[in-house]
């Protein structure tokens, strides 16, 4: 059977070429097309060599590995190794997909020649294959990428929190927000930063209507029995975010917090509730926000 190694070349190329470029839109990575033709070439070339060299399995193999990571160092050039193994990571997963669609496209089709040499498929199928199976391969792993994207914002960023504030309590539904790292300055404590509408429910209406004028040390519009139960609960909380800049939330230590993450309950007592005066999203999902230490 004749090999022909343009041929060989090309479509590795080719194979390379996409599947580093589906790495990169997956890693939202700047992409530099020379860089990844280059990453491609080596890739490419490589194969050539195993054809015409026989090399020991056990060798091939780590030879393998250190040409992956050379593909990735050359095509991305990561700033840090955490980087590194992550494109590495998500490089080996594309991969697999894209083998996988070739494996099966071969299966169908049933080339008449076909040379299997140290794990590399040789032979006559003709380039469109290589080309049908990279088109396969990337619709599969864009749509996979996008359903899991979906489900991890439904299920794993949403969470059910209850607000329970002297034995008066809502549940509302809160958004993992890995951004959010206010501390109550004086005790060191997490803030849950909620919309002040989702509270009337818990807290008095005078109260709430009146954050501007609190902070302003205006108490006159709030009633006596309010000032008497809650002012000394209050907290003032500096923070840097929720579009505007060194800003301050009003905060009250609730009796107790309680997230709700399907598998585990997380019950914090140690937390400030910061009272945010205006809408944390427009259509409505959620009504507060959660950091990370929380769960």
């Amino acid at each position: 059977m004749t090999i022909y190694i343009d041929v060989v070349l090309i479509e590795n190329l080719i194979m390379n070429y996409i599947i580093l470029l589906a790495t990169g839109l997956i890693m939202k990575i700047k992409i530099k097309h020379i860089r990844l033709i280059i990453a491609g070439l080596i890739g490419a070339i490589y194969t050539i060599l195993t054809y015409a060299i026989t090399i020991e399995m056990y060798s091939n193999f780590f030879v393998k590995i250190i040409l992956s990571i050379l593909m990735v160092y050359v095509a991305y050039n990561p700033q840090n190794m955490k980087k590194m193994w992550k494109e590495l990571l998500v490089f080996y997963l594309i991969s697999f997909v894209f083998g996988g669609a070739a494996f099966a496209l071969i299966y169908v089709i049933k080339p008449q020649e076909i040379l299997m040499k140290n794990g590399l498929f040789l032979g006559t199928y003709p380039l469109k294959t290589v080309i049908l199976a990279a088109i396969v391969a990337f619709i599969i792993i864009i749509v996979t990428f996008k359903i899991v994207k979906s489900k991890i914002s439904k299920k794993d960023i949403l969470k059910d929190i209850k607000i329970n504030i002297d034995n008066q309590q809502i549940t509302i539904k809160a958004m993992l927000d890995t951004g959010n790292m206010l501390k109550d300055p004086l005790t060191g404590n997490s803030v849950v930063v909620v919309e002040k509408t989702a509270l009337y429910q818990i807290l008095p209406k005078d109260l709430l209507d009146n954050i501007e004028n609190i902070l302003g040390g205006d108490l006159e519009k709030i009633s006596d029995e309010v000032k008497e139960k809650y002012i000394n609960k209050l907290k003032f909380i500096p923070f840097s975010s929720l579009g505007k800049q060194n800003g301050m939330l009003v905060g009250i230590k609730p009796t107790f917090v309680e997230i709700d993450d399907e598998q585990n309950t997380f019950k914090k007592e140690k937390v400030i509730v910061g009272i945010y005066d205006k809408s944390l999203t427009k259509d409505g999902k959620y009504q507060a926000l959660i950091g990370i230490d929380l769960m």
